[in-house]
C-alpha cells in the first residue's frame, strides 16, 4: 500500500554547512528510504502559522521564509506514494539548533531517530559566513567582526542562519534534544567521518535507522562558495543581490532565483581559495563557545579535544584537494615497475 499520511520516522540535523545536504544526497534513492522534496521544509520550525516575518529580517530572509512548508497537510503530502513501509526522512539541520522543534517533534514523533551531523564550531562558522558573504548576503567582509555582529543582529529579528556561533553550540542543544527523545534514539556523527570515511560513515547510518546496506552511494561535497573579493565591483553586485532578494519577497521563490542566477555567476566568476583562518582568528571566535564543547564532552561521552586547537579540520573541498595531490604524489614517486619514475 502506498501513500498513507504519517509523520517522519528519522531527521537529519546538526547545523548548516556541516555535511547533512551531502548525506542527504547521498540517501537519495536507497532503497527502503523515502526522504522529502524540498530537503529542508522546516516545517516543525513553525507552529501551524507561516514563519513571523519579525524574525526573518536579514538581507534574503524575507524571499527565503516564502520557501517553508507550515501547513501539516502539506508537510505529509511530501511523502505521498511513498511505499508504506519505506523509511521515511527529512534533513533540516535547523532542528537540532531550535529547542521549540525539539518539543513539536516529541509530540507527534516521540519514536523518531535523529541522525546528528557536528562540524568544527569555526570551521562551520567560518563555512556559514563565506556562503552568506559569496551570495552577497553577508555585507560584513570581516568574518571575525561578522561573528562579532551575531547577538545585535538576532535582537533585530535575523533569521537562524545568521547565528555564526549560537547555530555551533552543539552541546546545549544536544542537552536539549536528550529531554526529549532518549539517547539511543540519537546517533551522533562527524562531518570529518563523512567526509573521510564516507562509505562506513553512510553503512552506519543505515545500520541506524534498519535499512539493509547496498552498493556503495556517491557522498557529493559540500555546496562550499569561492571567496568572493571584496572589491568595488563585487560590493555593487552584493547590493543589487540583496534589493532583489527583498524584493523577491513578494513574487514566488523560482522568479528571484532565476533572476539571480547571473548575478550570483559574476559573484563567483573571480572568487578564490578561501583562506586559512589564523590561530588568532580562531581564537577570537571559539573563545566563548568552549564552555559549550565541555557540555558537548559531557552528554556525548566522546573527546572534541582537537576542535579546541588553533587550525581547523578542513571541508570536503579540501580534503578532495589533499587526496589529489597525495595520489599524485605517489603516481610521481614509483612506476609500474616499482622504480622511480621520472
Amino acid at each position: 500500500m502506498r501513500g498513507l499520511p504519517r509523520w517522519p520516522d528519522f531527521f537529519i540535523a546538526g547545523a548548516p554547512k556541516a555535511g547533512t545536504t551531502a548525506l542527504h544526497s547521498a540517501l537519495v534513492g536507497v532503497p527502503g528510504i523515502a526522504l522529502s522534496s524540498p530537503k529542508e521544509p522546516k516545517f516543525f520550525l513553525c507552529d501551524g502559522s507561516p514563519p513571523p516575518r519579525a524574525r526573518h529580517r536579514g538581507p534574503g530572509d524575507a524571499h527565503s521564509r516564502q520557501e517553508w512548508v507550515w501547513r501539516e497537510s502539506d508537510y505529509l503530502r511530501l511523502w505521498a506514494g511513498a511505499p508504506d513501509e519505506a523509511v521515511r526522512g527529512e534533513s533540516t539541520p535547523f532542528y537540532l539548533h531550535d529547542r521549540e522543534a525539539h518539543r513539536r517533534i516529541a509530540a507527534v514523533a516521540p519514536h523518531a531517530k535523529f541522525v546528528v551531523l557536528l562540524r568544527d564550531p569555526v570551521d562551520r562558522a567560518y563555512s556559514n559566513w563565506m556562503h552568506l558573504w559569496s551570495d552577497g548576503l553577508e555585507p560584513e567582509p570581516d568574518f571575525v567582526r561578522a561573528v562579532g555582529l551575531e547577538a545585535s543582529r538576532l535582537r533585530r529579528g535575523w533569521a537562524p542562519f545568521w547565528a555564526y556561533r549560537g547555530l555551533g553550540r552543539y552541546g546545549e542543544q544536544l542537552e536539549h534534544l536528550f529531554r526529549h527523545f532518549d539517547r539511543a534514539q540519537v546517533l551522533v556523527l562527524r562531518y570529518r567521518a563523512l567526509v573521510d570515511q564516507p562509505d562506513e560513515t553512510v553503512a552506519a547510518v543505515l545500520r541506524f535507522l534498519g535499512v539493509p546496506a547496498g552498493p556503495a552511494h556517491l557522498v557529493p561535497h559540500d555546496n562550499t562558495r569561492p571567496l568572493r573579493p571584496d572589491t568595488l565591483r563585487t560590493r555593487s553586485l552584493a547590493r543589487l543581490v540583496r534589493a532583489g532578494a527583498a524584493a523577491g519577497a513578494y513574487a514566488p521563490p523560482q522568479v528571484w532565483r532565476n533572476v539571480s542566477r547571473p548575478l550570483l555567476r559574476e559573484l563567483h566568476r573571480k572568487g578564490t581559495h578561501r583562506p586559512d583562518l589564523t590561530p588568532e582568528q580562531r581564537r577570537l571566535v571559539l573563545e566563548p563557545m568552549l564552555a559549550d564543547l565541555d557540555v558537548l564532552e559531557r552528554v556525548t561521552g566522546q573527546s572534541f579535544e582537537d576542535w579546541r586547537g588553533e587550525s581547523g579540520r578542513g571541508s570536503f573541498t579540501a580534503r578532495v584537494k589533499e587526496k589529489a595531490q597525495s595520489t599524485s604524489s605517489v603516481t610521481k614517486s614509483w612506476a609500474p615497475s616499482g622504480r622511480a619514475s621520472s
